[in-house]
């Protein structure tokens, strides 16, 4: 039976088409406004890079000690990518990768180098931009550059391209290092590695150091590149940006202003991870960490220390991101500026005993990666991504056409629909080692040496994803084995194919 129109219901149905026209013009109207603000008005990116940063010390990314609530607020407007993986397990040629848009197998690139001569007059990543009328700046570390050797501020040095280390002048149209005291910082100091017979006085190099430092964020070189990087967001420009700013924490030496390391004391409550017993018993020689507690000589106390020297200098490095961020407001090109945070590896803290970077295991291999885009909606995506496929992304959403030699993906459909997938799997190399990396759902396979000579890793993610159990020598895995095999011949293959000079 119809209902009768009254003239209530008939005033209703009337007001509701008139509101539908109206939030329907004005949608239609917003969404004009915005196309022409993007065509008429370029995005800038920001990319902000850690040094040596496992995601397991993010709060973002599960860990219940170490709060790191800039990069949170980061994650929590942003899409943060649970699978994110380095194409190699040390920062040299994990950053040639990423800026030049080749694998470390196709450019040959493994050292602690600028990958100009392997690249010629190919664009890298923020030259592309250079080259499209951006300004294009890096603060501190983006491509290699040694730390504690490259930032250190030695006495009498006065020209600033001594701290430029392996980076590409061609890349910029400015560039600004941050030299500090680094592991000369006044303050308390004590040498963990190598010096099982007690404290000695604190010493230089790629060694674990601690220091409660006495000074100030803005002493060390992490507070040093925040300043420079706010200075720069709030100076007037008339050219879109491409920013690079990198934070050498928390790499080596673990130097933090004292305060940050108050919420990790006293150092022996603080829990190292799961360890089983004979762990090394079933995993290949090359697939021992170069650092170990055995060879540092750290005990327990030494471990639990390092531990939270790590951690007050992941809290140390978060607070100059949320700087920076304060500043990108205030800018107020937020609205208008694409984010990246991520870092050029993982690292270890004890797990399997192994400390530090280099191995193809997960905590060393997967990387913290979070991309914030305005207008997308916040979201976490477990598609397998790359570092390598952050170049052609941001030229996507920048609106540039990626160029056909980038061997990296575009990820921009997984920020507006973070369910998709991208990757299969994810492919990472440890050239130190001569190891290779496949990892997808099911399995993560390492492989040493191109012909298996330095032996096989295979673990089930699922049953495993301590990574404790290698299965690659059982009879009943002989034939995922044997297909692992030929599907890392196959990428190298593809990898190879590329359009540099042999």
């Amino acid at each position: 039976m119809t209902r009768p129109t009254t003239p209530r219901s008939l005033f209703l149905l009337l007001a509701t088409l008139a509101a539908a026209i109206f939030l329907s013009e004005s949608a239609l109207a917003d969404e004009e406004e915005t196309g022409a603000a993007a065509a008429g008005e370029p995005y800038d990116v920001l990319f902000l890079i850690s040094d040596d940063l496992t995601a397991g010390a993010l709060s973002c990314y599960g860990n219940t000690v170490c709060e790191t609530p800039n990069i949170d607020a980061l994650a929590a407007e942003g899409t943060r990518f649970t699978r994110a993986y380095c194409q190699a397990t040390y920062c040299g040629p994990s950053r040639a990768s990423m800026l030049s848009g080749y694998y470390p197998h196709a450019t040959g690139v493994f050292g602690y180098v600028s990958p100009r001569p392997q690249i010629g007059d190919r664009e890298t990543w923020p030259e592309f931009y250079k080259n499209r009328g951006y300004d294009s700046k890096r603060v501190s570390k983006i491509f290699h550059m040694g730390v504690p050797g490259g930032v250190e501020a030695k006495a009498g040095v006065t020209d600033p391209r001594a701290y430029d280390g392996a980076d590409d002048a061609q890349s910029w149209t400015a560039r600004f290092n941050s030299p500090g005291p680094e592991w000369r910082a006044a303050g308390d100091g004590e040498t963990l590695e190598g010096n099982p017979n007690g404290k000695r006085p604190v010493v230089g190099g790629n060694t674990f150091v601690v220091v409660e430092a006495d000074a100030g964020d803005e002493a060390h070189s992490v507070g040093m590149t925040a300043a420079k990087a706010v200075e720069l967001l709030k100076e007037p420009r008339d050219a879109p940006l491409w920013l690079g700013v990198g934070f050498v924490r928390p790499h080596v030496p673990f130097v933090a202003p004292r305060p940050y390391f108050e919420p990790f004391l006293p150092y022996e409550n603080l829990a190292l991870p799961e360890r089983l017993e004979n762990d090394w018993d079933d995993i290949p020689k090359p697939g021992i960490n170069y650092k170990t507690s055995v060879n540092m000589k750290m005990d327990l106390r030494r471990q639990r220390k390092a531990l939270g020297g790590y951690y007050a200098s992941v809290a140390f490095m978060d607070v100059q991101v949320g700087k920076v961020m304060r500043a990108l407001e205030e800018s107020g090109r937020r609205d208008r500026t694409i984010v990246i945070f991520t870092s050029d590896h993982g690292y270890h803290l004890g797990e399997h005993d192994f400390w530090a970077k280099v191995s193809l295991h997960e905590e060393s291999a997967r990387v913290p990666l979070i991309v914030s885009v305005p207008g997308k909606a916040p979201a976490v995506c477990e598609s397998f991504v790359e570092l390598i496929d952050l170049f052609p992304t941001t030229l996507s959403l920048c609106g540039f056409e990626p160029p056909a030699r980038l061997q990296g993906k575009d990820l921009s459909p997984l920020l507006d629909d973070p369910h998709a997938e991208v990757r299969e799997r994810a492919f990472c190399v440890a050239p130190m080692r001569r190891g290779f990396l496949l990892r997808d759902d099911r399995f993560a396979f390492i492989q040493y040496d191109e012909d298996a000579g330095g032996g096989l890793e295979l673990f089930d993610m699922h049953a495993d994803p301590q990574q404790f159990h290698n299965l690659a020598d059982r009879p009943a895995f002989a034939e995922t084995v044997a297909r692992y095999r030929g599907l890392l011949t196959d990428r190298l293959a593809e990898i190879r194919d590329n359009d540099l000079p042999d």
